[in-house]
């Protein structure tokens, strides 16, 4: 059972972090509106947008953005405060162990994980949509046709486009590359590409082939129409890594699934952002032990040397972080391993720091 210092630490971690959190949010949206004034004034954009399609689903992306340097800080203030008004040494000196002084910043740090897992893997997906919808409509330049598309279609097949329209998702000058073993295996070129959203399908028009047999020889075909089932959507020419962001656990593991399937090193980038949102709840609970063990001592500063030795701290976290997640969006590294190594090399601070403040 919860008792009185439980509930005591809870409700004042609870709402120093949701103030924490307004007064950031409130500080990003200012300087975000300063940024793109001048396009939603340019582009005529409704205030009702701007503030309930476009800033209401925004929301929830500072929260994740930020939300290892929201706990930090707030588990550092009010922390210090209490460290300052002799209120921790009162607590210990009563018998209570350290302990089972974290206890409730424990169990804390547990319920913003699991709003923090949640958040990633659906609530914020669901509002990206809606808020990348209002930037393509008012701020964003859109691109509706790409040059120079190169794609993984199979794992021994690639797809060459020199140019594609997103108007009538169709592209001119195709080339179809099938490998086996190293070897091409047959080359397939047409003058236009079109896809047909009813059979899903792809079609390829004016298009001749060119097939290479063992004894060295070649045989050619040629066709006005031909079908494909090509694993692609039109839109995946235009992905973009923001977009990311938008698909929640389901869509992403369906992605994934596609893209295993042709072979695509993209997998990695997907698969990394998969494994980060399972590992996020951990860095809160990280990072809540390191907060705690770092100002729960009176300092001769007061609460503005631990401010800053902790914000330092929560941005060193968040580099490490970019850091290892690149090298596993890239492959150099496997996806759960990119995304574990800052929570194992934090969680190896935290063991020293409370080792260091229990003595």
């Amino acid at each position: 059972m919860l008792k009185k210092l439980d509930k005591y630490i809870i409700k004042t971690f609870l709402t120093t972090f949701l103030v924490t959190l307004g007064l950031f949010s409130i500080i990003i949206i200012v300087f975000d509106i300063g940024e793109k004034l001048d396009d939603f004034l340019t582009n005529k954009a409704p205030l009702k947008e701007i503030i309930f399609q476009y800033y209401f689903n925004f929301i929830p992306q500072i929260m994740n953005m930020f939300s290892p340097i929201f706990v930090f800080v707030s588990v550092i203030f009010f922390t210090s405060k209490m460290a300052q008004r002799t209120e921790i040494v009162a607590m210990l000196a009563s018998g209570i162990s350290y302990l089972r002084f974290l206890r409730p910043y424990i169990i804390t740090a547990m319920l913003l994980g699991i709003a923090t897992f949640f958040l990633n893997g659906w609530i914020i997906p669901h509002a990206d949509k809606k808020r990348a919808e209002f930037e393509n409509k008012y701020t964003r330049n859109m691109l509706h046709s790409r040059s120079g598309i190169h794609r993984q279609i199979r794992p021994d097949m690639f797809l060459s486009i020199d140019w594609f329209s997103q108007y009538d998702s169709s592209g001119t000058n195709i080339t179809l590359e099938q490998y086996q073993d190293g070897q091409l295996l047959s080359k397939t070129y047409a003058r236009r590409i079109s896809y047909n959203y009813e059979a899903n399908k792809w079609q390829l028009q004016d298009v001749f082939s060119r097939t290479y047999n063992k004894d060295g020889s070649q045989t050619i075909n040629s066709y006005n129409t031909l079908d494909t089932a090509i694993l692609f959507d039109p839109s995946d020419f235009f992905l973009r890594i923001e977009d990311l962001q938008t698909f929640d656990n389901n869509e992403l593991n369906n992605i994934i699934q596609a893209e295993l399937e042709r072979g695509s090193e993209n997998v990695y980038l997907y698969t990394t952002e998969k494994y980060r949102r399972m590992a996020s709840p951990f860095s809160t609970f990280i990072l809540t032990i390191i907060g705690v063990c770092v100002s729960s001592k009176k300092s001769r500063g007061g609460i503005g040397v631990n401010l800053g030795i902790g914000i330092g701290l929560s941005f060193g976290f968040l580099f490490i972080v970019q850091f290892f997640n690149s090298y596993g969006a890239t492959g150099l590294i496997s996806a759960p391993l990119a995304v574990t190594i800052p929570n194992i090399l934090y969680l190896g601070v935290a063991w020293i720091l409370y080792r260091k403040v229990q003595k």
